[in-house]
């Protein structure tokens, strides 16, 4: 069993947020001074500035993946949205050879990505931190069990 980091917890694919967010902010500079250096009108220039913002803005979208675990469960902010778990709610963390990401199988049958956690760049990383978050979810429900058997 991995061993069980203290609460609270985040996790995100540090690397992963750093390569997104360095290519943004040059994608936004490089658009920018493209359109300060050539001769474009007003209305261009703004046309540039604004698609190097909507780059950056969606590339900030996807840098802001994480699973953060605390006391009273587990909060899962992906792209699209965020979602906050109670710890009874996880059955199992699973990250298998070849996923994108970890899935949380959850109480009610369904499973849910968790971007935080991903193998892309940092795959040990994304190992270490899939097994301090099953070892959290375990020793959780091992917790639920003895106070339910009280």
């Amino acid at each position: 069993m991995s061993d069980i980091p203290t609460l609270p917890v985040t996790f995100r694919p540090g690397r992963t947020r750093a390569i997104l967010l360095t290519a943004g902010v040059a994608i936004l500079v490089v658009l920018s001074g493209i359109a300060m250096l050539l001769e474009f009108t007003p209305g261009e220039r703004v046309s540039f500035i604004v698609t190097g913002a909507l780059i950056f803005w969606a590339l900030a979208q996807l840098a802001r993946v994480k699973v953060v675990a605390d006391e009273s469960g587990v909060t899962v902010v992906n792209i699209a949205g965020k979602r906050h778990l109670d710890w009874a709610e996880i059955v199992q963390v699973n990250l298998r050879p070849g996923d994108p990401w970890v899935f949380l199988n959850l109480s009610d049958g369904t499973s849910l990505p968790a971007l935080g956690i991903q193998p892309g760049v940092a795959k040990q990383r994304a190992i270490a931190d899939a097994g301090a978050l099953r070892a959290l979810a375990e020793a959780h429900a091992a917790t639920r069990q003895g106070q339910d058997q009280r």
